[in-house]
């Protein structure tokens, strides 16, 4: 996984087709508004010189109440459903809150994906054509999102490679269209023309839809293991809060667990500004950490682990917990990554503890054809009783927030029941060596997050964390059909 500043962590498209074959079987078990005048969005998570527009210019943040997309989970992350364009084009993007660039595929024919075989007959990946919307634009050199797209730090940008000056490129007086970008993310990169076009919202109102004008994303035509759109809710201009002006607010999520993957009927609920984070005192809060150079990410401070009862919990590194002169350290809490990662030597650590407690016998076989560490064969419940005495596994973050992970969180069934056992691996991984020297220390990724309720207080600049029932809470926001 690779980090550079300018860049963004995304999704790890590590599946293996043992890991699918889990998928397929997540329903198989061994056993067989309060309405208030808030600022805010509402939407859905599916678990599948032209004069730029700032916060200050779109419209006001109350003519944004109460709005609601469905938002669906899939294999490997959730889904948002997009309208842009006049008339509305439907994209289906990942949501991503460790970056900061919206990006949709363009061009029916044209789009091309290298290395994304997996994804080859996926029938989330429609494309958008600017010129048959009458709204779409492509945004001015001036723009200040250009500025941010055109990273210096970025060497695979096209102005880099060509030596461009950014500041002679960029002037006030600059009327072309943006250059076209690259962007990179860990296991892959996307290049594209910077585009703005109408984005439209459904509110909670039935058949009612908000306008955003001038939208900023990615028309990307080619990538490169990036397969599906994504809209990013980092913490830059380019990201969706920061355009719909309510990054000095907050925003709220509740990962429907992967029993749900591409079920139709539920959404996981997201919801973006003050509705997310007032009368959210009953959850417990850890403060959202600062790194100066890599500034656009979510830092959160990870003091230790404890795994199942033991008295003494297993320290963790400083580094996920504190940053050197040069910004690196701290844990990045990331929508788009699949799998919490951990810091080698503590991930070795880990792993050592959780075969001192763990008793069933191993699934060597599943670990080599999967990749997973640590995978075993757990007996199926006789007579309703469970049996199931795998380890709860606590994260404790800074201000004493004490996070048990619910159990479907860290260990995953990897198929059917056989011989009266079902074989559940550990979805965690470590840090790759080349990233132990720079950028975050740790991720807490997607997979961790599932029926945990997750607050983004920005205003106070601190994120909260209560597990609960994500179905019921997007039942409670109307999510789910029946």
């Amino acid at each position: 996984m690779e980090f550079i500043i300018s860049y963004s962590f995304s999704f790890n498209f590590d599946f293996t087709y043992i890991f699918l074959l889990g998928f397929l079987f997540f329903n198989i078990q061994c056993h067989a508004r309060e309405t208030r005048n808030h600022e805010s969005l509402v939407l859905g998570l599916t678990h599948a010189k032209t004069t730029i527009a700032t916060p200050n210019t779109l419209k006001k943040p109350s003519e944004f109440l109460d709005m609601m997309e469905p938002l669906r989970e899939v294999r490997d992350g959730y889904i948002i459903t997009l309208n842009l364009g006049t008339p509305s084009q439907v994209i289906q993007v990942y949501m991503d809150t460790g970056s900061d660039l919206t990006w949709v595929p363009c061009g029916n024919l044209s789009f091309e994906c290298i290395d994304c075989d997996d994804y080859r007959n996926n029938k989330l990946t429609a494309s958008f054509s600017p010129s048959q919307s009458s709204s779409s634009l492509r945004d001015s050199c001036s723009s200040p999102f250009c500025t941010d797209i055109h990273s210096s730090d970025n060497s695979y940008d096209p102005c880099v490679i060509a030596g461009c000056s950014l500041s002679t490129l960029l002037r006030s007086t600059c009327y072309r269209p943006c250059p076209s970008f690259a962007y990179t993310y860990g296991d892959g990169v996307v290049t594209g023309m910077l585009t703005r076009d109408i984005l439209k919202v459904h509110t909670s109102t039935p058949n009612a839809t908000r306008e955003i004008p001038k939208f900023s994303f990615g028309c990307v035509g080619s990538t490169y293991r990036e397969p599906i759109g994504i809209v990013g809710f980092g913490r830059g201009p380019l990201s969706l809060p920061f355009q719909l002006g309510f990054l000095q607010k907050g925003f709220s999520h509740c990962f429907l667990p992967f029993k749900f993957a591409n079920n139709p009927n539920i959404s996981s609920p997201l919801v973006v500004g003050d509705l997310a984070i007032s009368s959210k005192e009953y959850l417990q809060f850890t403060p959202m950490l600062k790194s100066h150079m890599y500034p656009n990410y979510y830092y959160i401070g990870l003091e230790a682990i404890t795994v199942g009862n033991a008295t003494a919990p297993t320290q963790v590194p400083l580094s996920l917990r504190e940053f050197d002169s040069l910004g690196n350290g701290g844990m990045i809490i990331d929508s788009g990554t699949t799998y919490t990662h951990l810091p080698e030597t503590l991930y070795s650590q880990f792993l050592s503890v959780l075969q001192s407690v763990i008793t069933f016998p191993r699934a060597e076989e599943v670990e080599e054809r999967t990749g997973f560490d640590l995978c075993y064969r757990v007996p199926c419940p006789t007579n309703n009783i469970l049996v199931d005495d795998l380890p709860l596994i606590t994260f404790h973050f800074l201000s004493n927030l004490s996070l048990i992970l619910p159990q479907g969180n860290t260990f995953y069934a990897m198929g059917a029941p056989s011989n009266s056992s079902v074989v559940k691996c550990l979805l965690f991984r470590s840090m790759d060596e080349s990233d132990n020297n720079y950028g975050p220390a740790g991720i807490f990724g997607s997979f961790q997050q599932q029926n945990v309720e997750v607050v983004y207080d920005l205003e106070k600049e601190r994120i909260g964390f209560q597990t609960t029932d994500c179905a019921l809470a997007a039942a409670s926001r109307g999510l789910h059909r029946t």
